[in-house]
């Protein structure tokens, strides 16, 4: 009870986590990223401390138009890149613990009701607001936090311990994040997708 009273004494700090590292996981080597197709992103190693509600996507691609027409151009919608994605699953040791199907819809409205105006000016390279999303050659990339797209990482900001998690990704079939004419026949073609969580 003494020590409780005794407010005389030196605060007590706590300084043993000094520093946050963000570290990349990449596909499995050969994950396909067409359409459809199943993207898994394991992180393997179990005895890290990491913190899922501060990690992201990151995505490299680029907008192709296969045939050719004048004075139309192809663009990214708003939120174009969580219309590429069917459904995100978040495992953890192997059991679901999220899971979010037509992951552009739901993130849209889930995100225009929650988010304040300071956090969508943060979210621009998220491709949330997608003007002058893309170079004129037709490559972009983004950055998408998980705690836009999933819930988990939202409401969860504890860090994560002892633990083997694996995002996955299923790619959608069809392009419907690009506006513009159809006779273009636009499509975006990803050749990198990592996630990147801090620890």
């Amino acid at each position: 009870m003494t020590d409780i009273l005794n407010i005389e004494s030196e605060p007590i700090f706590e300084d043993r986590i000094v520093k946050i590292e963000s570290h990349t996981y990449n596909p499995y080597a050969n994950t396909t990223l067409g359409y459809s197709d199943e993207i898994r992103m394991p992180i393997q190693t179990q005895d890290l401390y990491t913190l899922q509600c501060e990690s992201y996507l990151y995505l490299e691609g680029n907008i192709i138009a296969q045939a050719t027409a004048e004075n139309v151009a192809v663009t990214l919608g708003s939120n174009c890149v969580a219309f590429m994605f069917d459904e995100i699953r978040y495992e953890l040791d192997g059991v679901e613990i999220d899971r979010n199907k037509n992951v552009g819809i739901t993130s849209m409205l889930k995100n225009y009701v929650s988010l304040s105006s300071d956090k969508i000016a943060c979210i621009k390279n998220a491709a949330w607001d997608t003007i002058n999303a893309h170079s004129t050659d037709g490559y972009s990339n983004f950055c998408i936090p998980l705690n836009i797209l999933l819930g988990f990482c939202e409401d969860y900001r504890r860090i994560v311990i002892i633990a083997r998690h694996e995002l996955i990704l299923i790619r959608s079939y069809s392009d419907s994040s690009l506006r513009g004419s159809s006779a273009l026949e636009p499509k975006v073609e990803l050749f990198k997708i990592q996630w990147r969580m801090p620890h």
